[in-house]
């Protein structure tokens, strides 16, 4: 089959790849196999293609990249019994072991035998087909495009922080960072019930973006102003009832604080690169909660939700759109991270 192959660091093929290995194209009795339409490209899989390696995952082997897929159900096992051939779905990318305690307890995303895709080992589904579990697989509303259900991967770490956010209606958040997760964590904190969100970044195109998606967010170039002085004056001195940390980057990591009103939440939702350095006086002060997620669990359904009612809109956060024979380039684009892009798409052929 035709897939998009991380070589090594830098070097990326799209090839014939027939090193699928049986155990992923085998299909079981809950399985389900998928013709895939769209795939998003995600910041993990453009990190794995510039650095060859997240934390302790390492690209030592040729390893095909892409984890936000939607597609069609093409053939099922023979115990499937809530998918159908001809449906259309999207996945969610992470199997854990069903047997682990993680599991067992419900928190199978922090899984530690959890099987990713496009996380070292494991393929990803930049390529024609996937077999995947029908109990990680969920069929799309009549209303939900594919790529509109492509996007449900990312909008399912912001939902999982506005949960454990714990937002109740009325709040006021802040989202430092207005890249894709940044932006489905404010629409995700609206969603849940926050009157406000302020969106802080330094690009002033995403910070166009995130203003055009609700009268109820505001945008802060944070190269020009500091987003704690905003919030403080908006909120009367007394700050953000949550924060949500979506840059990645220890130096806006470092102050997350600073806006936060005292009893207040922060949700560490970008993973950071270096240690950062942690305010220990200013969260004990604010007796504030803090939260950390790691991707999500039991929210894709959700997601669908919103996504087929509306109460989430995704569609302005897709902002191009590449086919599979162009999708060397499409790495290459989202590689130099243009400001006026959120997400990229990958159609399938």
């Amino acid at each position: 089959m035709k897939a998009l192959v991380l070589e090594k660091r830098a070097e990326l093929s799209l090839r014939e790849f027939p090193d699928i290995s049986r155990a992923e194209e085998n299909l079981g009795p809950r399985d389900v196999r998928i013709k895939l339409h769209t795939v998003g490209i995600c910041g993990s899989d453009v990190h794995y293609y510039t650095h060859g390696r997240i934390g302790p995952f390492v690209v030592n082997d040729p390893m095909i990249l892409g984890h936000e897929a939607s597609g069609t159900v093409i053939e099922t096992g023979p115990d499937v019994t809530t998918l159908k051939v001809g449906d259309r779905v999207c996945m969610e990318p992470g199997i854990p072991d069903p047997n682990s305690r993680a599991t067992q307890l419900g928190l199978y995303n922090i899984d530690p035998a959890v099987r990713f895709w496009a996380t070292p080992p494991v393929h990803g589904i930049l390529r024609p087909t996937c077999v995947h579990p029908e109990s990680f697989t969920f069929k799309l509303p009549e209303n939900v495009s594919f790529a509109e259900a492509a996007m449900v991967e990312p909008l399912a770490v912001g939902v999982h922080a506005a949960t454990k956010a714990r937002v109740k209606p009325g709040d006021v958040a802040v989202v430092l960072g207005a890249g894709p997760i940044g932006l489905v964590t404010a629409l995700s904190a609206l969603a849940a019930g926050c009157a406000h969100v302020f969106v802080a970044d330094l690009a002033e195109k995403k910070l166009e973006i995130a203003a055009d998606l609700s009268a109820a967010i505001t945008p802060v170039n944070v190269a020009k102003t500091d987003i704690a002085e905003v919030v403080l004056k908006a909120t009367d001195g007394w700050g953000a009832d949550i924060v949500f940390e979506a840059t990645g980057s220890p130096k806006a990591a470092a102050h997350v604080f600073e806006p936060l009103c005292p009893g207040g939440c922060v949700v560490m939702i970008g993973g950071q690169s270096e240690p950062i350095a942690y305010d220990c006086g200013a969260a004990m002060v604010r007796e504030a909660r803090v939260e950390n997620i790691f991707r999500y669990a039991h929210v894709f359904p959700r997601c669908l939700g919103m996504l087929s009612s509306a109460a989430i809109d995704v569609k302005p956060l897709i902002t191009r759109t590449f086919d599979f024979d162009d999708s060397v380039r499409a790495f290459d684009i989202a590689a130099s991270a243009p400001p006026s892009d959120v997400k990229m798409q990958i159609r399938m052929p």
